[in-house]
């Protein structure tokens, strides 16, 4: 059977993007489902979470740029059971630069995937913050969009433009594709700020804001830097049992 692929994306930056694709990819993959992690954002943050610059030899840029590598030439095994990595590097910056007037443009990532969905159950892809050809290759080749909203002031800022994107992309290269849900990040409940945030989220939503809330939590801020995810850095921590209620929420929408 086909892997589910799930985009996790939202053009602001600082919304918990690569926190949200990381941790929630590490739970699935604890839950013993075979789980594949993109990195498709330049600054390649989800891969420091695992690696280190010198330790990655193919990465998706040589994917996106070259017809003749796929996905599965670039894949690299994590330290994390049943968890591997698609990594970014730097050079990922250019690739807008360089699709330009290409007629394949948006589905160059669906293309190289296609030898890929066979060998995971789930594949969630991190994307860069922004609405460009790199973010559109991952809505094209995704079954599903999650949507990281921060508890803060001007959250919901440039959602309207994601959700247009969306239909955009539904109604012609992607009809498939679907949202998942929006998950609240980033949420303080001392503050009436994000209570009266994550309300106005549930009021423009409905039923696809997910019940779990990701709280502001250090330990999910400390953990990439010792190259961890929250489950083997802190797996007692409130970080911990969110990002697994998420994935439990996330495995019953999709099946």
């Amino acid at each position: 059977m086909a892997a589910t692929v799930i985009a996790i994306a939202n053009q602001k930056g600082g919304v918990g993007k690569t926190t949200t694709a990381v941790n929630l990819a590490a739970a699935f993959a604890l839950k013993e489902r075979r789980t594949l992690l993109i990195d498709l954002d330049p600054q390649a943050n989800t891969t420091l979470t695992f690696f280190s610059p010198e330790e990655i030899k193919g990465s998706i840029y040589d994917v996106l740029a070259d017809h003749h590598v796929m996905v599965t030439d670039v894949v690299h095994p994590t330290k994390v059971a049943n968890l591997c990595l698609v990594p970014a590097k730097i050079a990922l910056a250019k690739l807008e630069a360089n699709l330009v007037g290409q007629f394949d443009a948006p589905f160059r990532l669906k293309d190289a995937l296609a030898g890929a969905r066979n060998d995971f159950d789930l594949i969630v892809i991190d994307t860069p913050p922004a609405l460009g050809i790199i973010t559109v290759n991952a809505l094209v080749a995704a079954n599903y969009l999650l949507v990281p909203i921060q508890a803060s002031y001007y959250s919901l800022e440039g959602t309207d433009d994601l959700l247009e994107t969306l239909e955009r992309i539904r109604a012609r290269p992607n009809p498939e594709l679907q949202l998942l849900g929006v998950i609240v990040t980033l949420y303080d409940k001392r503050t009436n700020i994000a209570r009266d945030i994550y309300k106005q989220v549930r009021e423009v939503f409905g039923d696809k804001v997910f019940k779990t809330v990701i709280g502001k939590n250090v330990r999910l801020e400390e953990s990439p830097a010792y190259k961890e995810t929250i489950f083997s850095f802190a797996p007692d921590s409130s970080g911990a049992l969110e990002y697994a209620q998420l994935a439990r929420e996330v495995i019953q929408r999709v099946s």
